[in-house]
């Protein structure tokens, strides 16, 4: 993780793989689709916090609205 000095954290696919406990390809997917908002500086992909954030809240399914 890389925290700014304007106030943004910043993640990368590994820290996504475990705040997730999710696989890589699975991240590299939803990086490639698109489905989780980032940037890349080269080849590595940077992900803000608030994005990881945003694709949660997006995929969260309550109870009853399966």
């Amino acid at each position: 993780m890389l925290n700014s000095n304007d106030g943004y954290l910043i993640l990368t696919p590994e820290d996504i793989m475990e705040e997730l406990c999710i696989g890589k390809n699975t991240v590299y997917s939803l990086l490639s689709s698109g489905k989780l908002r980032a940037f890349k500086i080269g080849t590595k992909w940077k992900i803000p916090r608030k994005a990881l954030d945003e694709y949660i809240d997006e995929n969260i399914t309550q109870k009853g609205h399966d």
